[in-house]
């Protein structure tokens, strides 16, 4: 890894640009994707005699209410293409060989784009993002519930509302939950200062702030590097490539912000009148999301579940990474549910498509109430029977009364990692087996196997004869290690690409799907010269809690660079007015809101904007050495030496080669 360097001007300041960092990139083999093998045509027959696929009652309700669709691309300022409209085309048809016939139609089903009327004053923009924005006519303009991911996406797709349904305001915004594309693009529908000037209500459940900044900001890095993956960022949008999400199309990496809400939810039912429309909220925190609500509007007979409730079964913890879910208390809200929503006609949600009729409805709910108490369940009673988190996956089925309810299928979770996700949340990752206490790292392990095995060409040979019978779980274990343990080998990263493939191919879950093929991508091409910018996230980082900000920049304390270093900083934010004292005492980096220290190294004082911008590595000459609201007071080297200890993680490290 390349360590951030930054530069002093001598007179002036000498603040910090970072000039250089990253990682080095793996070279791929290169090499095309593979078709579908006669195992992976098997397997995707089977699925396909095994499930109703000809139901049309779900694609009747995904294009029920149809108004427009948009077409084009939305496009950010530099020519990157967000959304392209016309992309998920080619989702036709019979499902071709190289797709699970299953995913291939909830793709189909999600790739209905476009501005839908739910009933009387309530429409969804469906396609624009990963998720749905849901507009409700008040009496002085549009309430819109969850504004997407990013600013570009919700600006576009407001944009189009309003070319259809009139040039309203906003007059209010909910936020369902804490996670960005819920939320990331608020900034296109609505600014701070619209906010406070016409006292625009921006409501979310308790702890919503907390928890969005949280896990956006603190582990952010890691966490869009994964869900590069589990969305299938870089994959064509083909049949040997994306085909969805799970729940919904594609997600747009664009400008993400933040607004703080202004009227909390924090009762478990909390009725509220929202320009006009009268609103029941329930808070349902720690399930699907640490800080969610969802909402009845009786008026309109209509319940909102928010992203409890979605056409598949969610994950108890997600590929990309997040703190894993209770899947109990995730029951709980849904038998809850099953009493919020008995007079309720119309079901919608923060992804995929409507249920319409009260016994739709109740099944519906009932259904995903049992899939996560069947999951938990069966999970505890083999943790009790000694069984680790790997067995268990492969042990646990679900019976066929949900197993063959579409709605509760594993296309955005799935069951064999979600049984992990409930043995995670009770006893730990550690499966109570001695070996894996201390077990050597990746790379060391598989030497190890390899020289055991007798070289990588032997664990290619073993693993090729694997593939040949469609035994590519244990081609995949083989072929690591000899991707791990020897990274010269073309052909072992080459036949792991193909295994990927396959179990990318004959995979029900979008997000596992997209994992192998991404895998294979990276094996051939490497990782993407590109991660997700920090500056992605700045609208975001600007309205972050500073002291959220500064406990992501505490994680990135080079601990072994910091030992022996005793600094102090005093930091005045002056746009803030505020104060805090920054210090590094036994290799941790500690901070408080307090007056100036004098016994600081050094006093560094401007606005918060540049701050974010320098610490992000996003800052240019004007923002910094040339900006008048920037001084420096006491010793530049020292202020200089505290900066270059905090690290600038990549966003683009490798995942399948190392």
């Amino acid at each position: 890894m390349v360590k951030p360097i930054y530069v002093a001007q001598a007179a002036a300041l000498t603040v910090l640009l970072t000039l250089a960092s990253g990682c080095s990139k793996t070279t791929g083999i290169g090499g095309a994707t593979s078709d579908a093998s006669p195992e992976t045509l098997k397997a995707n027959a089977q699925f396909a005699q095994e499930l109703k696929l000809d139901d049309q009652q779900d694609f009747e309700d995904a294009k029920r209410g149809f108004m427009a669709k948009p077409t084009g691309k939305i496009v950010q300022a530099d020519g990157t293409v967000l959304k392209d409209f016309e992309a998920y085309n080619f989702l036709d048809g019979k499902a071709p060989d190289t797709v699970n016939p299953s995913l291939w139609r909830h793709a189909q089903l999600n790739a209905n784009i476009g501005l839908y009327k739910v009933t009387e004053g309530v429409y969804q923009l469906r396609g624009f993002d990963i998720a749905n924005m849901t507009l409700i006519e008040g009496k002085t303009g549009w309430i819109v519930v969850d504004p997407l991911t990013a600013r570009e996406t919700a600006t576009a797709a407001l944009a189009f509302a309003r070319q259809n349904l009139g040039n309203k305001p906003v007059s209010a915004v909910v936020l369902t939950h804490a996670h960005a594309d819920h939320f990331g693009g608020v900034l296109g529908v609505v600014t701070p200062k619209e906010v406070t000037d016409r006292k625009i209500p921006i409501v979310a459940s308790a702890g919503f702030l907390e928890e969005a900044t949280s896990e956006n900001i603190l582990v952010g890095t890691g966490m869009s590097r994964r869900s590069i993956y589990q969305f299938g960022r870089d994959l064509p949008r083909s049949a040997k490539g994306n085909v969805d999400t799970g729940l919904g199309k594609d997600v747009a990496y664009g400008a993400i912000g933040i607004i703080a809400p202004n009227w909390l939810i924090f009762k478990p039912t909390q009725p509220m009148q929202l320009d006009g429309v009268d609103f029941v909220f329930h808070n349902v925190p720690g399930a699907e999301c640490p800080a969610e609500l969802t909402f009845s509007i009786p008026d309109k007979k209509l319940y909102d579940g928010a992203e409890n409730l979605s056409q598949t079964m969610h994950n108890l913890l997600p590929v990309r990474g997040a703190k894993a879910r209770d899947a109990l208390r995730w029951s709980n809200y849904m038998d809850q549910a099953l009493e919020q929503t008995k007079d309720a006609d119309i079901y919608i949600g923060s992804h995929n498509w409507p249920v319409w009729g009260s016994a739709n409805i109740k099944k519906f709910v009932t259904m995903h109430r049992d899939v996560y108490k069947y999951t938990h369940d069966q999970t505890v009673r083999l943790i009790n029977a000694g069984y680790t988190p790997r067995e268990i996956a492969d042990m646990v089925k679900l019976p066929k009364s949900l197993s063959e309810f579409f709605g509760v299928r594993g296309y955005y979770g799935d069951i064999r990692h979600n049984v992990k996700a409930v043995y995670q949340f009770y006893m730990g990752a550690y499966d109570g087996n001695p070996a894996n206490l201390n077990p050597l790292p990746p790379q060391q392990s598989a030497q190890h196997y390899l020289e055991l095995i007798g070289g990588a060409d032997k664990a290619v040979a073993a693993a090729q004869t694997a593939y040949d019978k469609g035994d590519y779980r244990w081609a995949a274990e083989l072929l690591n290690h000899a991707v791990f343990g020897d990274p010269s080998s073309k052909s072992a990263k080459e036949l792991l690409a193909k295994t990927y493939e396959q179990m990318g191919y004959v995979a029900e879950a979008a997000t596992w799907r997209n994992s192998y093929l991404s895998a294979a991508q990276e094996l051939r091409n490497g990782p993407p010269a590109k991660g997700v910018s920090k500056a992605m996230l700045m609208e975001m980082l600007l309205q972050t809690p500073m002291d959220r900000f500064l406990e992501a920049m505490a994680a990135g304390l080079n601990g072994p660079d910091a030992e022996g270093k005793n600094l102090k900083i005093n930091l005045v934010l002056t746009d803030l007015k505020e104060t805090y004292v920054l210090w590094i005492e036994n290799s941790v980096l500690h901070f408080k809101n307090a007056d100036a220290a004098p016994d600081a190294n050094a006093t560094l004082t401007l606005t918060k904007e540049i701050f974010v911008k320098m610490i992000a590595g996003t800052a240019g000459v004007k923002d910094t050495l040339l900006s008048d609201d920037l001084k420096v007071g006491g010793s530049k080297i020292d202020l200089v030496r505290f900066f270059t200890l905090i690290d600038k993680a990549p966003g683009n490290f490798a995942i399948v080669t190392k």
